[in-house]
C-alpha cells in the first residue's frame, strides 16, 4: 500500500490507494507540514507511521511537562505560604491595606494566580501581625501604607487600638497614601509621622449615609413587598416601600452617625493635638480639594514627600545606606512570622470562635452564618473538656429569626458549662444580638452597631409581573381555605395579613424576652430599648445592652479571667481549611462576589438581600443593611 502526497494551494491532501479504491486519509494545511516534495511524491507507509508516531509522543511528553510544571507551581504557592518567614535585622513591616477587609481572609489560589493574593483581607492576620511585629526585636517599625480599605469603622478602630499599641513599645510607625480616605487618615493619624504627596490629597469632610430605595423599580417591573413589622425603628424594610427615610429612621441615623463621628475626632484629637473644634471646622471645609500645602498648616500631615522620599527617610530610620535595600516584611510575610512566646503546656484551651455574614442567608458558609453550623461547633466546644471558656466574635447585622433562635439556645447550654464572653465586630445587630445576648459577658468596640431589636416579614407579590407584563395567568385547586398561602402570584387575603403579623408580633415577643432573660433586666425594661433601633456600642453600654467597650483582645482577658486560668492557649473555630482543601474547594463566583462587593461597597448588601429574597427565611431579625456610612 501506498500514500500519494499531492499539493494544492491551500493544502496538502494524503490519499490512499488500496486497488482501484482511492479515499481521502488526512487533511493537512500547508504550514503545519514540515516536510516539502514536489507533486505526486510517493511515501512508504512506514515513513508515514514514523511522523505521526513522533507528533503523538510528542504531544504526550508536552503534556506531561505541562502538568508537572502547574503541580510544580501549586506546590510553590502552597509551601511559600506555609514556610515560616525568617526576620532580618532592621526591618520594616510594610502593612498595606486596600481591598475589603473581612473578619477572616479566605484568599484563594484563584487570588495568587490573578495576581491579588490580599485584595481581601482579615482582621484576625492584620491584627495578630501588628502584635507580633511589636513582639520581634529586629522589626524596628511599621510603614502604614492605606490604599482605600474598604472596611466598617468598628474594624479600623480595633486596627488603630493595635497601632497605639505596637508604639508603647517605642518602634516607629509612619503613614504615607497618595490619597488618604477618611478611613485611610483615621489608622493613619495614629501615626508618629504622617507624610502626604506634594500633589496628593487627604479626604476630611465629615460622614454621610445615604441608603438606597428600590420601590419605584420594584413597581416598573410589576412586583409589590407585603411588609410585616414590629418595632418603629425596624427600618430594614423602608427602601422595599418608600422612597425616603421615615423620621424615626431619620432619627436613629443621625444619632449613630454623629455618635460614630465623636468617636473619630475624639481619637485623632488625641494623636494629632488638634482641638475637636478644629477637626469639624475643616471637615466643614472639605479638605479633600485643598492645596497640600494647608495640610501643614492645619497639622494633618507633618511633611509632604514623594513615594522616593518616603524610601530614603525609612532608610535613614533603619540605618541603611541611600545603595541599601530595605528589609521589608508584608502581611504574607508576617502571618508566618512565630511568636516568640512560651508553648503552654496546660492543655487548657480559650476557644475564640468567629460567626460573620447574614445568618442563613442562602450563600455559601464562607460568606455568611449557617445556624446548623454554628450550633453543632458550639456543642463540640461544649463537651470539650480542654476548652474553659469560649469568646463568641460575632460580626452579624443578623437575618433569620429562627435560626438566631437555635444559635441562642446553644449558646445558653454553652453558658451552663463554661464562660461565654462575646465580642462584637463591626455589627452585632438584630439576630446578631439574638445570638450574644445569652452570653455571660458583652465587649463591643464604641463604633459597633449593636441593638436593632425587632423583626420584620416580606414577601413579594409577583401578580402584576407575572400576568401583566409576562402574560402568565394561574389557577388553583386547593383542599383548605389557606392551602396556596404564600404564593408569590397574589396578594394576601386580609386573614393571610392577620396571621402574619400575628406570628410576627409573637416572634417578636421571643425575642424581647430573650434579651430580658440574658441581660437580667425586666421585659419591659428591653421594650423601651428596643423598636428595631439601632445603638453604636458607646450607647449600648450606657443603656444596658452592652458590658464592656473594647476589643478582641480585652474579651479574651476577661474570659481567662472568668475560667480562672492563668495558664491557656488562644485556639480560633471554626478551623480555617487546609490550603489543599481551598485549592479543591475555589470557585469561580466567589472571586465574582468579592469583585462585587469591592465595585459596589455597602450597596452590595442590598443588592445581594434582593438577589437571595427568594431562598431566604420570610421572618428576618436584621438590621437595615444599607447604611452606606461615607
Amino acid at each position: 500500500m501506498l500514500i500519494f502526497y499531492e499539493k494544492s494551494k491551500a493544502e496538502h491532501r494524503y490519499f490512499g490507494s488500496a486497488g482501484k479504491s482511492k479515499f481521502i486519509l488526512f487533511v493537512y494545511s500547508a504550514e503545519s507540514v514540515n516536510f516539502v516534495h514536489q507533486s505526486k511524491t510517493y511515501i512508504s507507509m512506514k515513513e508515514f507511521f514514523k511522523y505521526t508516531l513522533a507528533s503523538i509522543v510528542g504531544i504526550v511528553i508536552a503534556g506531561i511537562l505541562l502538568s508537572i510544571i502547574g503541580i510544580i507551581s501549586v506546590a510553590g504557592m502552597l509551601s511559600s505560604t506555609e514556610t515560616e518567614t525568617h526576620v532580618k535585622e532592621n526591618s520594616i513591616f510594610v502593612l498595606k491595606l486596600q481591598g475589603v477587609l473581612n473578619e477572616r481572609s479566605s484568599s484563594t489560589p484563584l487570588d495568587q494566580m490573578l495576581g491579588e493574593q490580599f485584595s481581601e483581607m482579615g482582621l484576625d492576620d492584620v491584627l495578630a501581625s501588628v502584635r507580633k511585629a511589636k513582639e520581634n526585636p529586629d522589626i524596628k517599625g511599621i510603614y502604614l501604607n492605606p490604599g482605600g480599605l474598604q472596611a466598617s469603622f468598628a474594624s479600623l478602630q480595633a486596627i488603630r487600638r493595635a497601632l497605639s499599641d505596637f508604639k508603647e513599645s517605642g518602634k516607629f510607625i509612619v503613614a504615607y497614601a497618595d490619597q488618604y480616605s477618611q478611613g485611610d487618615y483615621y489608622l493613619a493619624s495614629v501615626a508618629d509621622k504622617v507624610i502626604a504627596n506634594p500633589a496628593g490629597s487627604i479626604a476630611w469632610h465629615g460622614l454621610a449615609s445615604q441608603p438606597v430605595f428600590y420601590k419605584d423599580l420594584l413597581e416598573k417591573v410589576g412586583v409589590e413587598m407585603q411588609i410585616f413589622k414590629v418595632g418603629t425603628y425596624k427600618s430594614a424594610v423602608e427602601p422595599y416601600i418608600s422612597t425616603a427615610m421615615s423620621d424615626a429612621n431619620r432619627k436613629q441615623v443621625t444619632e449613630f452617625l454623629h455618635s460614630i463621628w465623636g468617636e473619630l475626632l475624639a481619637d485623632i484629637s488625641n494623636s494629632r493635638q488638634i482641638p475637636v473644634d478644629s477637626l469639624n471646622a475643616y471637615a466643614d471645609r472639605m479638605m479633600d480639594l485643598c492645596p497640600p500645602e494647608t495640610y501643614l498648616q492645619t497639622h494633618l500631615a507633618d511633611t509632604l514627600m514623594y513615594r522616593d522620599g518616603v524610601s530614603a527617610y525609612l532608610k535613614q530610620l533603619t540605618d541603611r545606606e541611600d545603595d541599601e535595600r530595605l528589609n521589608t516584611l508584608y502581611l504574607e510575610d508576617m502571618i508566618n512570622v512565630k511568636r516568640n512566646v512560651p508553648k503552654d503546656k496546660s492543655g487548657h484551651i480559650i476557644a475564640v470562635y468567629y460567626a460573620y455574614g447574614g445568618i442563613d442567608d442562602a450563600t455559601s458558609a464562607s460568606e455568611g452564618i449557617n445556624s446548623k453550623k454554628v450550633v453543632n461547633d458550639l456543642r463540640k466546644l461544649r463537651e470539650d473538656e480542654n476548652v474553659k471558656a469560649v469568646v463568641l466574635r460575632i460580626n452579624s447585622p443578623g437575618g433569620s429569626a429562627y435560626g438566631s433562635e437555635q444559635m441562642w439556645r446553644e449558646v445558653k447550654l454553652l453558658k451552663a458549662e463554661k464562660p461565654v464572653i462575646v465580642s462584637m465586630g463591626d455589627y452585632a445587630a438584630s439576630g446578631g444580638y439574638y445570638m450574644a445576648c445569652a452570653a455571660d459577658y458583652i465587649v463591643a468596640e464604641p463604633t459597633t452597631l449593636t441593638g436593632s431589636i425587632g423583626v420584620f416579614g416580606m414577601y413579594p407579590n409577583m401578580e402584576n409581573l407575572m400576568t401583566e407584563k409576562l402574560g402568565l395567568h394561574f389557577d388553583v385547586v386547593k383542599t383548605n381555605r389557606l392551602a396556596d398561602f404564600g404564593s408569590l402570584n397574589r396578594a394576601f387575603s386580609a386573614d393571610e395579613k392577620a396571621l402574619m403579623q400575628q406570628y410576627i408580633n409573637a416572634t417578636y415577643k421571643l425575642f424581647i424576652d430573650r434579651c430580658a432573660d440574658g441581660r437580667g433586666l425586666p421585659a419591659e425594661d428591653i421594650e423601651k430599648i428596643a423598636e428595631g433601633r439601632v445603638w453604636t456600642g458607646a450607647t449600648a453600654k450606657e443603656i444596658g445592652l452592652v458590658d464592656e467597650l473594647g476589643g478582641l483582645e480585652r474579651a479574651m482577658k476577661i474570659a481567662a479571667e472568668r475560667a480562672k486560668t492563668e495558664h491557656y492557649t488562644v485556639l480560633s473555630y471554626p478551623e480555617k481549611e487546609s490550603l489543599i482543601d481551598v485549592l479543591l474547594n475555589t470557585r469561580v463566583d466567589r472571586y465574582i462576589r468579592l469583585k462585587a462587593q469591592q465595585s459596589f461597597g455597602d450597596y452590595y448588601n442590598g443588592l445581594s438581600l434582593l438577589k437571595n429574597l427568594k431562598e431566604a427565611d420570610r421572618i428576618q431579625a436584621r438590621m437595615p443593611m444599607e447604611l452606606n456610612i461615607q
